[in-house]
């Protein structure tokens, strides 16, 4: 039996694809620029990020339409921007990513961070250009902006670089990790209650269930580079041991890091019981749920 999930991604992502491939299509750039936005972002992916956020959207009975898809869209720009730069010689320096050379393999490293950089800000563009409300627009622009930004993303992704020759505490890696995959994943949960008019309580379950799963996201990629294989992820295997990363495996070891898996899954699960106790009209979380599924299966990529 088709799951909630699968048919609802079945059925939104290809709109959100072809939205996607049209903002960057009518931009006026150069052609090679283009060219190479147009590379990553075609280049596969779970697009959990942006589903996330139009999930959200549908338990709260929100019509995911133009404007929405363009939320949608501009947070997946800031995470393919950031697969884009993490790729380079002068951060993890990897050859694949989803099964095909990155771009700085196909483009240049010059052209790739430019390539980045241009999905960055072209992000911030078509959500203040979108045609959602003005005041809507303004505070996601702003709590993007924090999830990407030094308070975010970047900071994790700097305490990562930093780490690598030294061993981190488990709350120092835990608050690598939310700001380092947490905080857009975060984000993608909070912009689709604004989105989707949610009241406080509702917006506090959301916020919790999203730090929750971001985290547990993060544990279990850690696991995966040592248990999966390059053939199952679309990119190089064991590299977190072989440069010094900090994550779980290395820390707790395998059998612990599956254990705070289990306990933190279990947080978000906690955060979903609490929002459906607060969700009114015949609403509900099945399809929030089935993103838990994900934990589930083995060597998932």
């Amino acid at each position: 039996m088709e799951s909630d999930l699968n048919s609802f991604r079945q059925e939104k992502l290809p709109l959100l694809e072809q939205q996607m491939k049209n903002f960057l299509q009518g931009l006026d750039a150069e052609k090679s620029l283009q060219k190479s936005m147009q590379y990553s972002l075609e280049s596969g992916g779970k697009r959990i990020r942006p589903l996330l956020m139009l999930a959200v959207c549908q338990v709260l009975k929100k019509r995911v339409d133009e404007p929405v898809f363009a939320a949608a869209g501009s947070l997946e720009f800031v995470h393919t921007y950031s697969l884009i730069h993490d790729d380079l010689p002068e951060m993890d320096n990897d050859d694949l990513r989803r099964g095909r050379p990155t771009n700085h393999k196909v483009f240049g490293q010059a052209e790739a961070v430019l390539a980045g950089d241009g999905l960055l800000t072209a992000s911030f563009e078509w959500l203040a250009n979108c045609q959602l409300p003005s005041e809507l627009k303004l505070k996601l622009i702003g709590l993007l902006a924090t999830a990407a930004g030094p308070q975010g993303m970047v900071s994790g992704q700097v305490a990562d670089i930093e780490g690598e020759h030294k061993e981190l505490k488990l709350a120092q890696l835990q608050l690598l990790h939310r700001r380092k995959t947490g905080a857009l994943i975060q984000y993608a949960c909070q912009a689709g209650g604004l989105i989707g008019d949610a009241n406080a309580r509702q917006m506090i379950y959301l916020t919790q269930f999203g730090q929750s799963f971001g985290l547990a996201f993060q544990i279990n990629d850690d696991i995966l580079d040592v248990v999966s294989t390059q053939e199952k992820l679309g990119k190089a295997v064991h590299k977190d041991q072989a440069e010094n990363k900090n994550t779980y495996p290395g820390l707790l070891g395998l059998k612990e890091s599956y254990s705070e898996l289990k306990r933190v899954v279990q947080k978000a699960k906690n955060a979903l019981e609490g929002l459906q106790k607060n969700l009114e009209n015949g609403k509900n979380t099945e399809l929030l749920w089935d993103f838990l599924d994900y934990f589930s299966r083995k060597g998932n990529a």
